[in-house]
């Protein structure tokens, strides 16, 4: 049988006619459309099950980047609910097409090769709180979770909270592996913690009671018992008093963070707009806190173990009823920190003289600038050998530091700066005493006293500054803030109209302190007997011990003696007189 009646007996068998003898050479019988139709159905049939077999869990697991997941799923109290239907949102068909095209091209990546080691995914609050699922879950009201934790999810879910919308899966994530869709602490910690401030007493949102039972057993520490409600409920007690070092870290934001999602500048200059940031992350796309924030711990830490080292804590001073209470009293801590301080704030602001907040001028110490550390003069032992190991050590300075760098001629520089400071800091206490109880019996006008009181405060301020800052450390800035002290305090008396002493005279404010105290002891000639101003020659010695060395100069640093904008006026002033 030759070829074309083979295929023609096969497309005759298909329902497909030709015949040359009649008008249409190709007609179709009902046994073609009979078979198009099965092919079709067919078609649908494998479509259908093609679709129910991609929302089932085994599917999402031919994925080996879905392994993890699929088997932290198969552990947890979800086993039995298929993964779309969280995954995909109730009730929204055109939101399920979207969901299924996205899901298409996750399989086209993942056969190219395409696709990223790490999914990502959005969950509804509309997949939680559907009928059947947690639709209830929100009128439910307070309840108690499996740690012992005090919980409300109308109060976290249904409202706005400090400009942040929180949505189920802040909570309910998985941000750890073998876990899913659990309850992550760290973001509760992360909310309650992160503005509740640092220091001995933070408080955190809701207080540790809004949180936490009070403990009802009693526990022994050495041969006395306590409970929590004697100290809490009767005493009045804070929970940070005895428990310290509960909190660690501080939810810090990297900004480097950003970039493993968005490329955009004008996105990342907005880096520092929080509530903005909050809506369009948290509100709009669920995404997890701590996608963007480094983790904040809450929690007993390890026994005796603080951010200063490990202090042991004797095991044989804690007895307990149970191991709960026992764990419970070995995990105090103590976190030096919450007393001392901020110990040496004033002396830093005053040797680096960054100190804009005090309207001064920045003026850094000439050793700062050296990069001479606090141990080039700091390394004498205050405490004898014997009782470091109690008290530890603390290095004061030391006389001869000066000389151990500069040589003899600094000898006793030191302590006269420091005799000169003692005096004029004195002498402006006195004043400002004066001053201040000028302000308290005068008369001024409600408008008067707006202008006035706030100069003498600043003074008040400033003579804190040098002292507590220790203006050895650096006598440029000392010597500004004394002058602005002494100019404040001399103007308001003015406008008082009472008696204040004229300090100008003092070294520290006519500024002659650098002739007077340094230059003449290590063999500087200051000042010059004459100097050439504005094409004339001056006798310089004359002015300076007349009126000092401010009048004309701007004293900003070592070496750094500019003359004064208007000093033309100055001299005028005088001269023509």
């Amino acid at each position: 049988m030759s070829d074309k009646k083979i295929i023609k007996r096969i497309f005759s068998k298909m329902g497909i006619i030709s015949d040359p003898l009649k008008k249409w050479h190709v007609y179709l019988k009902p046994t073609f459309f009979l078979i198009i139709g099965a092919i079709f159905l067919l078609i649908i049939i494998s479509l259908l099950g093609v679709v129910k077999y991609s929302t089932s869990p085994h599917f999402c697991n031919s994925c080996h980047i879905m392994e993890p997941y699929y088997n932290a799923w198969k552990t947890s109290k979800h086993q039995t609910v298929a993964c779309v239907e969280c995954h995909y949102p109730p009730g929204k068909a055109k939101t399920i097409l979207w969901k299924k095209f996205q899901a298409v091209s996750q399989v086209v990546k993942y056969v190219t090769r395409t696709y990223s080691s790490k999914p990502y995914a959005e969950v509804e609050d509309a997949s939680c709180l559907r009928s059947g699922c947690h639709s209830t879950r929100l009128l439910q009201g307070r309840v108690v979770s499996e740690r012992g934790i005090k919980f409300d999810h109308k109060s976290h879910v249904g409202q706005t909270r400090r400009d942040r919308q929180l949505r189920c899966v802040s909570c309910h994530s998985q941000i750890v592996v073998g876990r899913h869709v659990e309850v992550t602490y760290d973001t509760c910690y992360l909310c309650h913690f992160k503005i509740s401030g640092k220091g001995p007493t933070p408080t955190p949102i809701g207080g540790c009671l809004g949180c936490h039972e009070l403990p009802t057993q009693d526990f022994k520490m050495a041969n006395m018992t306590y409970n929590h409600k004697n100290f809490v409920t009767k005493q009045g007690i804070a929970c940070r008093d005895c428990h310290l070092d509960v909190v660690r870290g501080d939810g810090h934001v990297a900004q480097e963070r950003c970039f493993t999602c968005h490329n955009e500048p004008e996105k990342l200059a907005r880096f520092t707009e929080g509530p903005f940031l909050h809506v369009n992350h948290v509100t709009k796309h669920n995404v997890a806190c701590f996608h963007c924030h480094e983790v904040m711990q809450h929690g007993f830490s390890q026994p005796g173990e603080t951010s200063l080292g490990k202090i042991e804590v004797p095991s044989a001073t804690i007895d307990a009823t149970d191991q709960d209470a026992r764990k419970h009293m070995a995990s105090l801590t103590f976190e030096c920190s919450y007393c001392h301080e901020s110990k040496h704030a004033g002396q830093l602001l005053m040797y680096t003289g960054k100190v804009s907040s005090l309207n001064l001028p920045e003026i850094p110490s000439p050793m700062f600038t050296a990069n001479v550390d606090c141990v080039g003069c700091h390394y004498l032992e205050k405490f004898a050998p014997n009782d470091i190991e109690f008290l530890g050590k603390t290095s004061p300075a030391s006389p001869e530091a000066c000389v151990k760098c500069h040589g003899a001629s600094f000898k006793g520089i030191w302590e006269e700066t420091k005799v000169e400071l003692k005096e004029a800091l004195a002498k402006l206490d006195n004043k400002l005493k004066a001053v201040q109880a000028g302000m308290k019996n005068s008369q001024l006008s409600r408008e008067d006293r707006k202008k006035w009181e706030p100069k003498v405060k600043e003074a008040d301020h400033l003579l804190h500054f040098v002292r507590d800052g220790r203006g050895e450390h650096n006598i440029y800035l000392a010597s500004v803030a004394l002058r602005r002290i002494d100019g404040a305090l001399s103007e308001t008396a003015d406008k008082l109209k009472i008696a204040a002493p004229n300090l100008s005279a003092l070294p520290l404010l006519s500024g002659s302190y650098c002739a007077t105290m340094c230059h003449s002891k290590v063999g500087v000639k200051v000042p010059p007997e004459t100097v050439t101003a504005f094409g004339k020659k001056m006798p310089h010695t004359f002015h300076t011990g007349m009126m000092g060395c401010v009048n004309c100069h701007n004293i900003e640093g070592h070496k750094n003696v500019p003359l004064k904008n208007d000093v033309k006026q100055l001299c005028a002033n005088c001269h023509m007189k």
